[in-house]
């Protein structure tokens, strides 16, 4: 599928649930969040039809977020399913990684074929603090197991958060010295009931490269990754910067989302949403529905003009 701005959209991201084992501050408001009825969540045979068919008309990557997905009831039925799926020859999941030590076999043998774990500090004290409820042992073991059962590239994904983990940075770049691993640090995006507390506590990832100079820029093959990537000499792993305050990708953007309450949105910061839910139970053919808001998918976002997602990111699937 291409869309009216000639960009060829092939990658379909699938929030499974909206909840949450953890509460992390940029996530989840003090007051808590409303909970999606449990009748308005896409079953799991429901997800695994919308994805069969998004799978039909041009999308061969996906990835499961939540929420936290491996919280969501026999995920791993799901990833099994679009798994063996001949057109999806990539199948990724974003996790916060608390419990990957428990899934990361069964993953593997499931069909998973790689992770984006969220970690954004080293630091236990801090880790507590900035999930409210998290233990920092939990993550790294999981991502450790994840490394034995070859769930790579490992790519962990750093939100810079100002007067928080901007001393970490030279630390993070560190870890990949010595392993095949992506580092990268993302901008903090205004979302949902959070975008002030966000907006306060935005950083530029242009302080990567200034505590960071030696960092040398990479060509990346994939030319829609929303990542520029860089590398320390003679480094296994990478460095990415993904910037969508600072500098927009949507030029070459190929995504399109599916809600775990079964609304279709064709960007992350738009408030526009189609209801693809009540036709799929209606028992109507969704591939028009489909094929529409893929056509019509936005140019770009307006956060430059103030223009945030009203919904919370643990809604969306960020």
């Amino acid at each position: 599928m291409v869309d009216l701005h000639g960009r060829k959209i092939n990658y379909l991201r699938i929030s499974v649930t909206d909840l949450c084992n953890l509460r992390c501050k940029y996530c989840i408001p003090e007051k808590g969040i409303k909970k999606i009825e449990h009748k308005e969540i896409l079953t799991l045979e429901e997800i695994q039809k919308v994805t069969e068919k998004f799978a039909d008309i041009g999308v061969n990557k996906v990835r499961i977020t939540g929420g936290e997905p491996l919280v969501r009831q026999n995920i791993l039925k799901l990833v099994e399913g679009i798994g063996k799926m001949d057109k999806v020859k990539d199948l990724a999941m974003t996790t916060n990684g608390t419990r990957l030590k428990e899934y990361a076999r069964s993953l593997n043998h499931a069909g998973l074929n790689r992770l984006n774990i969220s970690l954004d500090t080293l630091n236990e004290d801090k880790y507590s603090k900035i999930t409210k409820v998290g233990k920092l042992k939990d993550v790294l073991e999981g991502i450790e197991a994840a490394k034995k059962e070859g769930l790579q590239p490992i790519k962990l994904n750093v939100v810079l958060i100002k007067d928080f983990n901007e001393n970490e940075i030279e630390a993070f770049v560190n870890l990949t010295k010595y392993e095949d691993i992506d580092v990268r640090f993302i901008e903090l995006m205004p979302i949902g009931d959070l975008k002030y507390w966000s907006l306060n506590k935005y950083l530029s990832n242009q302080v990567v490269l200034e505590r960071v100079p030696s960092l040398v820029e990479i060509k990346s093959s994939d030319i829609s990754s929303p990542a520029k990537y860089y590398k320390l000499p003679n480094a296994k792993g990478r460095v990415g910067l993904i910037n969508p305050i600072s500098c927009k990708f949507c030029e070459n953007c190929n995504r399109i989302r599916l809600t775990a309450d079964g609304k279709i949105k064709s960007c992350l910061h738009s408030n526009d949403e189609i209801d693809l839910k009540k036709i799929l139970r209606d028992g109507k053919d969704i591939t028009e529905l489909i094929t529409k808001v893929i056509e019509n998918k936005p140019k770009e976002h307006g956060l430059n003009d103030g223009n945030y997602t009203k919904r919370n990111m643990t809604a969306i699937g960020g």
